[in-house]
């Protein structure tokens, strides 16, 4: 039986949506231009007054339903109040209305017997008016209610409100949609449309440098003291100093994530490790976080002398001590530095914490999610496979989240949203969740919405003023081999504001800020920071109502980045190729014009550079026009996952340590070195090249070494410019 082949290829598409360009740098913002257009019937159910008592006790719970065809949509109800004020909101997808009446009646959740119909409005669809942004919703009307035969009824009215609109409407994000009729109560909240800020992070940089005067609790004893950080959850400590004494010296750094506003307290405390593996306390100080000096420039902060208060120990016996002990400390926030809370590869901000260090804005990021098509089954509900799906995208400190649209595999979300750039290497990551949270789902696994996989996109590749419409397939890997979870339609626009700003990005600004350069932090200091960034993040997006889920903000490789290697120093091996078949007159018209150019720059060397300028010219020329035209995307070619073997995904998907054989170990183990053979042979190749370059390797060490005076440590134009250039990582899957 013949295996269906999946394709895994970016597709461009055509949506129905606006065709209007900006151009000039004029109009940064469009309204609803990159999605298509989706018309709603908005109702408002306001409130109710002098409605009949039925109730036997005179007391009524009233709430509005609403029934357009199949579609029903109820209020909340109120427990014995004297005012009915609901001001609630629906929204109905007019593409799927099946009726040509709308009826809205009143009725009183306590009366079970009989009807408990209090009174109803009939409206025609057809009457409804249409009320389309920039003008502002309808605003709302009494109306009279009617009785089961169309009667108007002596007493009861109803302030309501009906239009039809767009997603544009301003009032489309707080409605109750039609596509989530099965929703209910409080889960009801989760499926709204909603922004996210992320809080601004600051590194604390705690410098424990001395302390003076300790008083450990026995004298015949050398303390062992250390000194122990707190802020928040967050434990951080110093090595024992190698100071034996009651004035032990560190000179360490304790770095922590911070965010704003600062409600929190720095705890420092010294303490001396003891023999039977306890711990005495030999002072405490508290630092308020608000008081704590911000510093900006690439400047050291002052030390500054801390009393340590707390009970000392004089032979084994708590005492009030006379005098304080003092620890000496660098305490500062840095605002020079960016708070990375995503990989830097995958950045999609780099700017300092500080506001006053930012550059200028760029322009403007436009993004309009479409639809989704052929998603995967996440879930069962009433024994039916089902998919409850929303999308998710983060760029900057800025998340969106669309809608939830419940139970289908091909959602249309059509919302739109921008961002401010500042930089283009930045990354735009959306990403497909599924909501497990909602009334009637079976919730599966640990109750986390689990991915349908997400979409990354480079800015630096998308041209400017022009509008990107793509559909990006959805990869995971899987122990099986790579598998597509459906396709996400996309809308792109990058709008240049500045020019000239984009020139300075690119030439004068390093990509990251200039205390990254100048007082560096390692890799595995980035890496417990950008930890500690992620925690604090979930935990301030987790307070949002609704919540934005941790689930949503938390050798393969190897041979894919070895082909990405030698396709990178491939241009040496065809040059050398090429000249091999001058040498050997494989094409005499080439040989001869290549010994006509000799002889020109040996006899005429004054034309050696504006050839080579021209030949560099006409290289870039054709170069550009061999760009490439389309949005980064996850390539499967690219990153092995179609040519990889079973063998090699059970290896990459094992344990560690492997729970597999000794002799599947040992075959992984023989793959291993004829890989590094292979590695072992391209370094001995640009090893023997390296050789003959030890010219330019001395100037270059020169240029590296030289005095302050001849230059700074932050990058320099050409660096800039480089490390801002897109490669290959982007389609790594």
């Amino acid at each position: 039986m013949a295996v269906e082949k999946v394709d895994f290829s970016l597709k461009e598409i055509s949506p129905n949506i606006g065709s209007d360009r900006v151009s000039g740098g004029e109009k940064l913002t469009s309204s609803f231009d990159l999605v298509e257009k989706m018309e709603f019937l908005f109702v408002r159910i306001v409130r109710a007054r002098d409605l009949p008592l039925k109730a036997v006790n005179g007391i009524i719970d009233p709430y509005v339903e609403i029934k357009i065809g199949n579609y029903n949509a109820t209020t909340k109800y109120f427990e014995k109040k004297p005012d009915f004020e609901w001001n609630q909101l629906f929204a109905f997808g007019q593409d799927r209305l099946q009726a040509t009446t709308m009826e809205i009646t009143v009725r009183d959740k306590e009366l079970i017997i009989g009807d408990n119909m209090i009174g109803k409005i009939t409206v025609a669809l057809h009457e409804v008016p249409p009320c389309f942004p920039p003008d502002s919703p309808l605003a709302s009307q009494w109306y009279k209610l009617e009785d089961k035969n169309g009667f108007t009824l002596r007493k009861g009215e109803l302030m309501l409100a009906m239009w039809y609109s767009t997603q544009a409407d301003r009032v489309f994000t707080d409605a109750w949609h039609s596509d989530s009729a099965i929703v209910s109560g409080e889960s009801l909240l989760n499926t709204r449309s909603k922004a996210y800020l992320s809080p601004r992070l600051w590194y604390l940089r705690v410098n424990v440098i001395q302390a003076r005067d300790l008083v450990p609790g026995s004298k015949d004893r050398n303390p062992q003291v250390y000194v122990k950080a707190v802020v928040g959850d967050v434990i951080l400590r110093t090595r024992v100093s190698p100071d034996k004494n009651v004035n032990p010296q560190w000179n360490e750094d304790l770095m922590f994530v911070v965010a704003e506003p600062f409600f929190d307290s720095l705890i420092v405390t010294v303490e001396d490790r003891l023999e039977n593996n306890t711990v005495q306390c030999l002072g405490k100080c508290v630092t308020r976080l608000s008081n704590v000096e911000q510093r900006l420039l690439p400047l050291p902060a002052d030390p500054l002398w801390y009393t340590l208060e707390d009970i000392v120990f004089e032979d084994g016996m708590e005492k009030e001590a006379n005098f304080f002990s003092k620890l000496n400390m660098c305490v500062s926030l840095d605002g020079g530095y960016h708070v990375f809370d995503e990989s830097v590869h995958n950045g999609s901000d780099y700017r300092p914490t500080a506001k006053m260090l930012w550059t200028a804005m760029i322009g403007v990021l436009e993004l309009g999610i479409i639809n989704a098509s052929g998603l995967q089954p996440m879930k069962l509900r009433d024994s039916r496979e089902t998919t409850d799906a929303y999308c998710v995208a983060k760029y900057g400190p800025k998340w969106v989240k669309t809608r939830t649209v419940v139970d289908s595999f091909d959602p249309k979300w059509n919302e739109q949203f921008s961002w401010d750039v500042y930089d283009l290497y930045t990354m735009l990551t959306i990403g497909v969740f599924d909501d497990c949270h909602l009334h009637g789902g079976d919730a599966v696994g640990d109750g986390k919405d689990p991915s349908l996989r997400k979409v990354r996109i480079r800015l630096s590749t998308l041209a400017t003023n022009k509008i990107y419409t793509y559909s990006y397939p959805l990869l995971v890997l899987q122990p099986n081999g790579a598998k597509k979870m459906g396709e996400l339609q996309l809308a792109i626009r990058f709008t240049c504001s500045s020019y000239l700003s984009l020139f300075l990005v690119y030439t004068m600004n390093p990509l990251l800020p200039q205390m990254h350069h100048i007082y560096p932090l390692s890799i595995y200091q980035l890496d417990i920071l950008r930890k500690q960034a992620v925690r604090i993040l979930c935990s301030s997006l987790s307070r949002t109502e609704p919540l934005l889920r941790q689930e949503v903000v938390d050798l393969r490789k190897a041979k894919a980045n070895f082909q990405r290697f030698l396709a990178t120093f491939r241009c040496f091996s065809n040059a050398r190729q090429w000249f091999d078949e001058i040498r050997k007159w494989n094409n005499s018209a080439a040989t001869v014009l290549v010994m006509a150019i000799y002889c020109i720059i040996v006899f005429k060397p004054d034309l050696i550079l504006p050839t080579v300028t021209l030949y560099s010219i006409q290289v870039m020329i054709l170069q550009w026009r061999k760009r490439q035209r389309r949005p980064t995307h996850i390539d499967v070619n690219l990153s092995v996952a179609g040519s990889v073997t079973a063998d090699e995904l059970d290896e990459e998907f094992d344990t560690f340590p492997s729970s597999r054989q000794f002799d599947v170990l040992r075959m992984r183990y023989d793959r291993l070195r004829s890989i590094a053979g292979r590695i072992v042979t391209v370094i001995s190749d640009i090893a023997t090249q390296v050789e003959s370059l030890k010219i330019f390797l001395i100037f270059g060490g020169f240029y590296v070494m030289r005095p302050p005076f001849l230059g700074k440590d932050v990058l320099n134009a050409p660096q800039n410019f480089f490390s801002r250039l897109p490669t290959k990582a982007d389609y790594m899957l």
